[in-house]
C-alpha cells in the first residue's frame, strides 16, 4: 500500500494567502517557491509521492518540508542556521553594496551607463569599502534581492492630458461596447496602421536551410533592392485581415486601403464601422475625419492617444508578420517582398482568431492612478 504521511496539513486563511504569495514570487529564490508549492499541494490532500511527481522532486524532500511545516508552520520553511566559519562580510557591507548597485554609475563619477558584477567589484575595492571581494559573491548578494543593474527597460509616460478619455472608448470597443451600450451585429471594429520602410535585401550568397546539427545560415552582406510600405486593417472581432503594399505612405495610400475595405460587404452595408488609428500624418485630426466620413457615411474614426501604439491591435499582427514572414530579410526584389507579404496575409487570414484582449478601462484606471503618484510622472507631465 502507498505510504500515507502522518502530518496532515490544514491551512489557516492567512497561511494560505502567504504561501500563494510565495509560490507566485518569480523573483524570489527558487527553493522558497518550491517549498510553498509543496505545502499548498499537501493542503489539498495529495500524498508525498504525488507531490514529488508533480514538482519533479525526490519524495524525501517533500516529506521533509511537510514535516517541518507541520511542526513549525511558516517558520519551518526557513533554513536552519548552518555550522561553519563566520560570515566574511558584515550585513552593513552587504547592504551598502546592494545600495550602490541600485544607483546610476554616472552619479558616482564613473563613465558607465550601468554596473556589471565586475564593475561593482572594482568600485567597492577602489573606494575602500571592501578590501577584496569576488564578482561571484556580489552576484550572489544581488541575486538574493533580484537586483540586476546590468539590465534595463525603456519606458514612456503618457503625456496626453486626455489619455484616459481617448483610450477608454478604444478599450470599450474591444469589449464590444460603445458609449456604454453593446455593439450590435451591424457594427464592426477595425484596427489600422502602416508598416513603413520594409526593405528588400538581396543576400550576396544563397541562404542555406536548416539541416541536422546545423542552423539556418544567412549571408551577412546584402544589396538594397528598395523598400515599400504595407497598410493593413484588422477586423478585431471577426479576425479578418486586409492590406495592400504601396511605394510610400500618405493620404492617398491610406484612402485606397479604406476604399478596399469599405467597398466590400459587410462593411459597405454596416450600420457603423469604427476605424481605430493612430495620429500618423496620413489620417491625423479633423481634416482626415472629414475626408473619411464624407465618402463613407458609416465610418466612425477613433484616434488613439499619442504614444499609445500598444492600444492598436494591428500592431500585434505586424509583429506576427515580421517574425514569421519578414525575418531574416532575404528578398531578391520588391515584387518578391510584396508577394511574400500578401501571401502571408492570405495564409494568416485562413487560420486567424481574434486576439485575446483582456485589458479593460478598469485596468487603465488602476495604471493611471499608480503612475500619478510617481515623481517621474510629475516630471514628465511638467515638461
Amino acid at each position: 500500500m502507498p505510504r500515507k504521511s502522518p502530518f496532515k496539513i490544514v491551512l489557516t486563511e492567512d497561511e494560505k494567502m502567504e504561501l500563494e504569495r510565495m509560490a507566485r514570487k518569480y523573483t524570489g529564490p527558487y527553493f522558497t517557491v518550491v517549498r510553498a508549492k509543496i505545502i499548498l499541494l499537501a493542503a489539498q490532500g495529495l500524498s508525498n509521492k504525488v507531490i514529488a511527481e508533480r514538482l519533479d522532486l525526490p519524495r524525501q524532500i517533500v516529506s521533509k518540508w511537510r514535516k517541518r511545516f507541520f511542526e513549525k508552520r511558516l517558520d519551518g520553511l526557513s533554513d536552519n542556521p548552518r555550522a561553519g566559519r563566520p560570515a566574511q562580510f558584515s550585513p552593513e557591507e552587504v547592504v551598502t553594496v546592494k545600495a550602490i548597485a541600485c544607483e546610476l554609475p554616472a552619479r558616482k563619477g564613473l563613465p558607465l551607463s550601468r554596473f556589471s558584477r565586475g564593475d561593482l567589484k572594482r568600485y567597492v575595492e577602489k573606494v575602500g569599502l571592501i578590501s577584496k571581494i569576488s564578482a561571484i559573491t556580489i552576484w550572489r548578494w544581488l541575486r538574493a534581492d533580484a537586483i540586476k543593474p546590468w539590465q534595463y527597460r525603456s519606458w514612456l509616460f503618457p503625456r496626453d492630458p486626455q489619455f484616459s478619455a481617448k483610450a477608454d472608448p478604444i478599450l470599450d470597443l474591444y469589449q464590444k461596447i460603445s458609449q456604454g451600450l453593446p455593439l450590435d451585429a451591424a457594427d464592426y471594429v477595425l484596427s489600422t496602421d502602416e508598416k513603413t520602410s520594409i526593405q528588400a535585401r538581396k543576400r550576396k550568397a544563397e541562404t542555406d536551410p536548416t539541416s541536422p546539427n546545423r542552423t539556418k545560415r544567412v549571408e551577412a552582406e546584402y544589396e538594397r533592392k528598395g523598400a515599400l510600405a504595407y497598410l493593413a486593417a484588422w477586423d478585431v472581432h471577426r479576425a479578418k485581415i486586409f492590406g495592400r503594399c504601396e511605394l510610400k505612405t500618405g493620404i492617398k495610400s491610406f484612402e485606397r486601403l479604406v476604399d478596399q475595405v469599405m467597398s466590400q460587404e459587410p462593411y459597405r452595408s454596416a450600420r457603423r464601422v469604427f476605424w481605430i488609428m493612430d495620429n500618423g500624418s496620413s489620417h491625423r485630426g479633423q481634416p482626415s475625419n472629414d475626408r473619411l466620413t464624407k465618402k463613407w457615411k458609416n465610418i466612425i474614426p477613433v484616434h488613439t492617444p499619442v504614444h499609445a501604439s500598444w492600444l492598436n491591435q494591428i500592431e500585434i499582427y505586424f509583429s506576427i508578420l515580421t517574425q514569421k514572414a519578414l525575418t531574416p530579410v532575404d528578398f531578391k526584389s520588391l515584387s518578391e517582398l510584396e508577394d511574400r507579404i500578401l501571401r502571408f496575409q492570405e495564409y494568416y487570414g485562413a487560420i486567424a482568431k481574434p486576439f485575446k484582449w483582456n485589458y479593460t478601462r478598469e485596468d487603465l484606471k488602476k495604471l493611471m492612478t499608480k503612475l500619478s503618484i510617481r515623481p517621474e510622472w510629475k516630471t514628465a507631465n511638467a515638461n
